[in-house]
């Protein structure tokens, strides 16, 4: 089995603005006003759905082919551990607007409550600067956020929370519950938990109906119940960001447990070793055997593709599942 280069899989319709630069940065072309999100080697549908799954050059999807083939796709210990679950989604992102506040649930509630096998973990690999907002700044009582998600009140929520400044190469790892939004004009590569579930707070200005669907279905009472409503530190939020990753892991290590990210800076040839894969080009002229790689390009590594030898001149990001974990392979 061999990498395959994959193009872009931008859902169409979504509720908020974006998805020219996306089109920019694979050097396709533009995809249209509501296309903010392109989702690279998923095996998983935006929620209540079945948009959002990769196709591979055949034909089939992706889905199908590592279910009849998990472990020539995954690996044999990936599969010991955890079935024939990816455990990873890899998203770019590129918010024509800010997006709204809004948190995910982790997998207890998720399961609990939704019955998903995973929560929504997630991390940003930051392509272009801006703003993000992220976790609160004090202790907000359960009953003091219901009641701002009722009236809406957008000024005071973001005034309760962390604005951070982020530049490219940044990191930033945004743990299931914590409330975030990613400002606009922030191009970014995210990696995250292959499931589609966000609790929105906030929806005053975006296509969408917030009463019906910003809760998962299971109402407010029970969906904020998933929100961390205590106050963050500058300190512990400077805790989740990674400054300017350099050669090799980009993400904080408390992010291990649910995914991996690496950054490869590529100066003549470098192996990278046997594994799930998805690889992210960010920038200069690389060839992965026979595949000719620029910016933007995106490839899909199967694990029966062994150890890959990267030619050129350039960097790239490798996403990973997380690793089995010792003692099951």
């Amino acid at each position: 089995m061999d990498p395959i280069a994959l193009p872009s899989n931008q859902p169409a319709d979504r509720f908020y603005l974006g998805g020219h630069r996306i089109s920019e940065f694979r050097g396709e072309v533009d995809s249209g006003p509501r296309t903010p999100e392109d989702w690279v080697a998923s095996t998983t549908t935006v929620r209540g759905t079945d948009v959002g799954l990769t196709r591979l050059p055949d034909g089939s999807l992706l889905r199908d082919a590592i279910a009849g083939a998990p472990v020539e796709w995954l690996g044999a210990d990936h599969v010991r551990a955890f079935g024939a679950d990816t455990k990873l989604l890899v998203k770019l992102l590129d918010p024509g607007q800010r997006l709204p506040v809004h948190a995910h649930p982790g997998v207890a509630f998720a399961s609990a409550h939704l019955g998903t096998t995973h929560g929504k973990a997630e991390a940003w690999y930051i392509l272009a600067a801006g703003e993000v907002y992220l976790g609160l700044t004090r202790d907000v009582p359960f009953d003091e956020l219901a009641a701002l998600v009722e009236a809406q009140d957008i000024e005071r929520m973001l005034g309760l929370m962390h604005r951070v400044e982020v530049a490219p190469g940044d990191t930033v790892y945004v743990p299931p519950g914590v409330l975030h939004a990613i400002g606009e004009g922030v191009l970014l590569a995210e990696v995250q938990e292959p499931e589609d579930l966000s609790i929105l707070l906030e929806w005053r200005d975006f296509e969408l109906d917030g009463l019906r669907d910003g809760h998962l279905g299971i109402g407010f009472d029970t969906a904020l119940q998933a929100v961390e409503i205590r106050g963050r530190s500058a300190d512990e939020v400077a805790g989740l960001i990674v400054r300017g990753a350099g050669n090799g892991s980009a993400l904080v290590p408390a992010a291990d447990e649910f995914f991996r990210l690496e950054r490869v800076v590529v100066d003549g040839s470098r192996e990278l070793e046997a594994g799930f894969a998805v690889l992210l080009v960010l920038g200069g002229e690389l060839r992965l055997g026979t595949l000719a790689l620029t910016r933007g390009s995106t490839v899909l590594v199967p694990h029966a593709a062994g150890p890959l030898l990267v030619q050129g001149t350039g960097e790239l990001l490798a996403a990973r599942p997380p690793a089995a974990p010792p003692g099951l392979a």
